[in-house]
Parts: C-alpha cells; structure tokens; sequence
C-alpha cells in the first residue's frame, strides 16, 4: 500500500485501509474503488490523505491491531470523562480496560512503525487528540523501559491531561477569533481544574495527576499553572507535554491550517531547553519518524519514490524505493537508496 494525497486521488484507485473521521466512524471501507464523487466526499470531510493499494508496495504493512484498538478506545474516551467529572468512578474504571488492552499491545509488541504523519489523521477533536498524545507517550516511556504498571498510568495520564476543559465553556474553548487576555487566562485554568478533578478519583495516582497538573509547565519557568522550572516538572508532565504540543499543531485548527510533520517536527526540536526537557526531545528523536511508510517523496537529487523502511533513531533518513526521474520525466527501473547511507541526499518534500 501506499499513501496519496486526496488531491491526486485517481478514479479506480483501490482503498487499502478503512478511511474514518474525525469522531472516529469509518467514511468508505477497505477494498472501495475511489469515484469522482468519493472524491469529493473526502474534500468535504477535510480527509487530507488516504492510503491506496499498490501492487509495487505490497510488502508495506501497518498494524491493524493497533488501529481497532485506537477506534475500542475512542468510542469509550465520552464516557470516561464523564463518569469521572460525574464522580461514577466504577463506571470509568471499567471502561478504561480498553485503555489497557491498548497499552498490553504496544507493551508487547515494544518497538511499532510509527511515524509523526499519520499520529494526527484527524482533524482537531478533544478525544482523539488525548488519544493519540496517550500512543505518542506510551512509545517514548517504551524507550525509557518502563514497566507495565508505571507505562499505564503514563498512558492514562496522557488521555485524561486535558479533562479539566470541562469546566471551560464551549464558546471559549472552540472560538474562531483571538482570545481576549481574559478568555485565555481562564483556558490556562484547566491544568488546574484536571487536577481537582482527578485528586478524587480512586485509580488516580500521584504521578497520574501531577502529570496533568503540569503538562503546561516549561523547563525554562515560563509555563503554567505555576511556573515551575526543570527539576521541579514531574517526568510524566515533560513527555506529556511533547506529545501533546506535537498533537496539537498537527491537527487543523479554527484559526490555522494544520502544520507539515517536518514543520512540526523542527517545532519541538526548537524547544529543547526551553520549553522541554533536552533529555525527553532526544526520546522523541528516537523514536518517532518524520516520513511514513508509503509515502511519496521527492528526494533532493532530482528523483520520486516510496518510503519503504524506516532507520530507527534517524527521523528524516527514510529507506525510499524509486520509482521515477524528475529530470527526464520518466520511470525508471526500480531501485531503493537508504538516505543514511547517503548523506549528501535528502527528502525534499512529500508529494
């Protein structure tokens, strides 16, 4: 399979992995051939990519586990917030062993594919956003061989980091213009509100609530709530606060378009030190690649191709299988280049 872009969809290409919205249900099933007016059904649902089969690619391969796993807890992340602001903590308890069959299988499976481009395949949406800053962190505490029981309550962490929004009013929280000084101090509120939330709950821990406490806080003290420096930022909050920046830029918001995952990307690289702890960017590095598999790239030698592997540890140094010449406008015989290997050559851009 590879990934195309909604733009360049072609009539008859085949989808090769279900297509789902922002809230989680699937718009048009594996197998479907694309029509015009599939096209333009994906448009009208801001779909910015898909993935499509292809013949030449057929060794790429995601984790369909992994992906029913997100959609089990997605559809269980409503009722979990409200039966912990509601106080029915068995209720909440009980639905959050979705949240551990998902953390059993990235546990056990230790080292998934993934990639910073397909973390965000939705549009800005409050569950899906702590979820996919929930998988985003339960890789970076893999790296940091975590234990089971202490990679959960990073996890939950992580899923419930912006359950304080609550107690936000919705006009504020979904405004289309610029806050006003006092609309935003009170958004910087929820930090505080999810720790109150949380001190109440039975399952929560320390670590657990002091994660969401913090997730705003900053290495160099210029966060929120309290302005806390380095030292004094619980583990938990500086991975959560990666991953939850990372999350939030690359979705669409009101007010802008969602950034490129090398836009992104390059934003948290910029923060080290400053915004987050040196050590954690560096987890990140390791873990998370910039390019996913099926990808189309154009390389800065003039050539197009797939990402067909990934090199662990080197985010942008894809493994990419050319298949075209932009200079002679031709294809070619297929062929792969291992961007490590080939340090003078890199990706241009995605196409």
């Amino acid at each position: 399979m590879k990934i195309r872009f909604v733009r360049k969809l072609q009539v008859n290409d085949v989808v090769a992995k279900d297509i789902l919205s922002g809230e989680g249900k699937t718009l048009i099933k594996q197998g479907i051939k694309i029509t015009r007016q599939s096209i333009n059904f994906l448009r009208e649902n801001l779909i910015l990519y898909i993935y499509i089969e292809d013949e030449a690619l057929n060794d790429i391969q995601t984790d369909p586990i992994l992906d029913n796993l997100k959609q089990k807890t997605l559809a269980k992340l409503p009722r979990i917030f409200g039966s912990i602001y509601t106080g029915n903590y068995t209720d909440a308890r009980q639905n959050l062993e979705s949240v551990d069959e998902l953390i059993n299988h990235i546990f056990e499976k230790k080292w998934v594919n993934t990639n910073m481009y397909e973390i965000k395949t939705y549009d800005n949406y409050t569950y899906i956003h702590c979820l996919d800053t929930s998988i985003m962190v339960a890789f970076i505490g893999l790296e940091m061989k975590y234990e089971k029981s202490k990679l959960r309550d990073l996890c939950i962490a992580a899923i419930l980091h912006d359950i304080g929004k609550i107690k936000i009013p919705n006009n504020i929280l979904n405004k289309k213009s610029k806050l006003t000084d006092e609309e935003f101090e009170l958004i910087k509120m929820h930090s505080v509100y999810g720790k109150e939330i949380l001190e109440k709950v039975p399952f929560c821990t320390e670590a657990i609530i002091q994660g969401v406490y913090q997730h705003h806080e900053r290495i160099d003290g210029k966060g929120y709530p309290t302005g806390t420096y380095d030292d004094e930022i619980g583990e938990f909050a500086k991975i959560i606060s990666i991953c939850d920046v990372f999350t939030a830029v690359s979705a669409n918001r009101s007010y802008r378009q969602r950034f490129s995952p090398n836009d992104a990307y390059e934003l948290i690289l910029a923060g080290s030190g400053t915004k987050f702890d040196e050590g954690m960017v560096q987890k990140f590095r390791d873990v998370f690649f910039i390019y996913p598999l099926g990808a189309c790239v154009k390389l800065t030698n003039g050539v197009e191709g797939y990402v067909v592997r990934q090199n662990k540890f080197f985010a942008d140094r894809p493994v990419v299988r050319i298949i075209y010449d932009v200079k002679t406008q031709q294809k070619v015989d297929i062929y792969e280049i291992n961007l490590l290997e080939h340090p003078n050559i890199a990706v241009e851009s995605i196409i």
